[in-house]
């Protein structure tokens, strides 16, 4: 997992590790709850608890009597994650527009904002600008400053490595849409994940959506551009220059022939054949004064026009190929189609089933619309981020720690 940071200056004790473990994901807990869950004993507990009480990552609670829920004996000392000691920050830099999300440090989403993004900004420096703009505008709207964010994940449409960092491309498509965000964020950010957009939407699927508790699966991003994150065996799929899920060999697969998604395939056959003459009168009287797009394309076929309703069918076909290639190179349980345009593709999924069985001698990946909509990556990104603060945070100088969770308490 690509994650950047200060220079690791903390010992890292087993216990404590293994004690923050617990309580990251736990709610209210008691020292026998711990220790059942880490196999630690009494003491050892309550040492590592009062260790992470001192850095600020623990809050003691009032003990169950003074709670008002024990009444006999010695009670209980209550413990608690400090969830609002410092936030995460998770967004989705896409190629038009930046949806970036704040969140606790249990994930709890806090602020939700959408930027799109201007022609001016679709430079280096424009968009390294925009990311910024991005997360300062989040985190006023919460009136929290960048000294109080322990780790942020973005996602952007490029292939990354492990150290967060896109590989140059002839045509510059992928510099441009990864900037060196790691180098911007660094000087600030304790703990920095890059990932792949499609990787972070596996992300999502496999801790909130379709594939919560599969080991196997794949999510395809649909929308203008196909892209891919791959699990196997519970882990994701990243390759040495983080293109494992890259979709352009799909230029070299009979019946599918580019990268180009679902949305934008539908939108260009739409409009080849308006200028070709070939679709019926009135269908063309019902997409007056509407944009050719791939989501009007599925409108129209959903109401019942016979001429979308094919374009639909070319789509369920080129979906079908599509699923049988990952079928044979990842042997998926599952294909989960996501991004925006998921929302609309029930009739290109159903028709996408009626070829799969014939497509490939495996048998056939369940295939299923993503139920996430547009904030699959971003959601994958605030998942990102969280999985990379639990790894990272105890490895951070005691200052700095210190210096991030006093502005928690600051914090309004």
């Amino acid at each position: 997992m690509p994650i950047s940071g200060r220079e690791r200056v903390r010992p890292l004790r087993a216990s404590v590790d293994a004690m923050l473990g617990f309580a990251w994901n736990a709610d209210v807990f008691v020292a026998t709850d711990a220790m059942a869950a880490t196999g630690l004993t009494r003491s050892t507990s309550i040492e590592a608890m009062d260790e992470l009480i001192d850095l600020g990552l623990l809050r003691e609670l009032p003990n169950a009597r003074a709670a008002g829920e024990y009444s006999k004996g010695r009670p209980s000392r209550r413990f608690v994650l400090r969830a609002d000691a410092a936030v995460l920050v998770g967004m989705d830099a896409g190629r038009a527009n930046i949806t970036t999300k704040i969140a606790d440090l249990r994930g709890v989403e806090l602020v939700r904002k959408v930027t799109e993004l201007t022609p001016a900004q679709d430079t280096r420096d424009g968009r390294r600008a925009a990311v910024l703009d991005a997360m300062d505008s989040a985190l006023r709207e919460l009136e929290r400053g960048r000294e109080s964010v322990l780790a942020a994940c973005i996602g952007v449409p490029a292939p990354v490595n492990a150290e967060g960092d896109s590989p140059l491309q002839r045509e510059g498509f992928w510099q441009l849409m990864n900037p060196d965000l790691r180098g911007l964020l660094t000087p600030w950010v304790p703990i920095v994940r890059i990932e792949n957009d499609a990787s972070l939407a596996a992300v999502a699927e496999g801790s909130v959506g379709m594939a919560a508790g599969m080991r196997d699966f794949v999510v395809l991003l649909a929308g203008a551009r196909l892209g891919a994150g791959v699990v196997t065996g519970g882990h994701l799929l990243r390759g040495h220059h983080g293109g494992a899920g890259e979709m352009r060999a799909f230029a070299n697969v009979r019946g599918v022939g580019s990268a180009d998604g679902i949305g934008l395939r539908l939108s260009e056959w739409a409009r080849e054949e308006l200028a070709a003459g070939a679709v019926p009168p009135e269908t063309v009287t019902r997409l007056s004064g509407e944009a050719i797009t791939g989501r009007a394309v599925l409108r129209l076929a959903r109401s019942g026009d016979v001429w979308a309703q094919r374009l639909v069918g070319r789509a369920g076909a080129l979906l079908a190929r599509i699923t049988t290639v990952f079928s044979s190179l990842y042997d998926p349980a599952r294909v989960i189609v996501a991004g925006a345009v998921a929302e609309d593709l029930d009739e290109v999924l159903a028709s996408a089933l009626t070829h799969l069985s014939r497509e490939d001698e495996l048998p056939p990946p369940e295939l299923v619309g993503s139920r996430l909509g547009a904030d699959a990556v971003v959601t994958g990104a605030v998942s990102g981020a969280r999985e990379a603060a639990r790894q990272g945070v105890l490895h951070l100088g005691a200052a700095e720690l210190g210096r991030l969770l006093d502005s928690g308490d600051r914090a309004p």
